[in-house]
């Protein structure tokens, strides 16, 4: 079984009537805060006690071990990563040094999510989800552990940004000058767990319940362009879903050469029960297109509109020439057809 793989939990006491995890007493951060959470996830360790402190004798008699120890052994359920020779990363790609958060993550995030929606832990959306939730969420926690500068050094921000989720965490520790005592630090530790595991299950939720399922109409539309058009530079969606990043991902998966990207994504306006002509971007968040729809429908307008392109319904081409709109489906797609070969 690879390292990536979940395993399943057990306890290692057998005379233990409740599982304990353990990590380390005094400031805490956001990584084991979120592993601690991760962990009660799990059906194993739902119901678990949690010890805080450093004393290695009191942590030998945990079930499970993060954040402190100087021991990464997963066959002894012992998770640190502060030991000097440390340099466990997620794989798949990344290259991000682990921190508590990644390690509980790397090893039983398929199992938390397997669980969390009745999933087999081989079903393939698990691991879709799985890595999406590494790259969108864990692996900026590692990163902010681990000190790892997300832009090179000498690059000056305009404003600074306060409000990440290790920051937050960050800021339930007692103030330098304020008196608390074990029990208050311990409570707020659980606080500050309670806040990053809420905001991992929003997205691990919406990944779910939301991003998937736009993902899997993004790859029907995109595995059936070139029946739209014999030159697959036109995808048709039956009914609206966020799709650029599904769009560049597949790409990407794909392999696909320039020549063979798509230019036009079109899809019904809900709202105004009418359809769009949208160009695809050159690159996420970029504001130029591919191939923007022609200068000379630009700004145009209904019955103008109509006339300059020859085709009826419709309703305008934004100035820029990234987006239109036609009454019909088969007005849209005549629109983007055109646009493929205008000039």
């Amino acid at each position: 079984m690879s390292a990536n793989e979940a395993r399943p939990l057990k306890r290692q006491k057998a005379n233990a009537k409740v599982p304990l995890i353990g990590t380390h007493n005094g400031t805490f951060h956001c990584d084991e805060a979120l592993a601690v959470f991760l962990l009660r996830q799990l059906s194993a360790y739902k119901n678990s006690n949690l010890l805080r402190s450093r004393d290695p004798a009191k942590l030998e008699e945990c079930d499970i071990v993060v954040d402190v120890g100087a021991v990464y052994d997963p066959e002894r359920f012992r998770f640190d990563h502060h030991q000097r020779e440390f340099s466990e990363n997620f794989g798949y790609g990344f290259v991000t040094k682990l921190s508590s958060a990644g390690l509980i993550y790397k090893h039983f995030g398929k199992q938390i999510i397997a669980e969390r929606f009745s999933y087999s832990v081989q079903d393939p959306i698990v691991e879709v989800l799985y890595l999406k939730l590494y790259k969108d969420f864990i692996e900026a926690i590692d990163g902010v552990d681990n000190g790892v500068n997300q832009y090179p050094t000498d690059v000056k921000p305009l404003y600074k940004n306060n409000t990440d989720l290790s920051r937050r965490v960050g800021y339930l520790n007692p103030a330098w000058n304020e008196k608390v005592d074990v029990e208050g630090v311990d409570t707020r530790f659980e606080k500050a767990s309670l806040l990053t595991g809420t905001e991992f299950l929003d997205r691990l939720d919406y990944y779910a319940k939301a991003w998937s399922p736009a993902r899997k109409l993004v790859e029907e539309a995109f595995s059936g362009r070139t029946e739209i058009h014999a030159s697959g530079k036109i995808i048709l969606f039956e009914q609206f879903a966020p799709w650029k990043e599904h769009l560049f991902d597949l790409e990407e998966d794909q392999s696909l050469s320039p020549a063979d990207k798509p230019y036009y994504v079109i899809y019904p306006d809900e709202i105004a029960g009418s359809w769009r002509v949208q160009a695809v971007p050159v690159a996420p968040g970029s504001f130029d297109s591919r191939k923007a729809l022609p200068e000379k429908w630009r700004g145009l307008r209904d019955e103008k509109l109509s006339e300059v392109t020859g085709i009826r319904g419709c309703l305008f081409v934004h100035a820029s020439g990234f987006i239109g709109g036609n009454r019909t489906k088969e007005g849209a797609i005549e629109l983007a057809i055109k646009a493929l070969t205008a000039t």
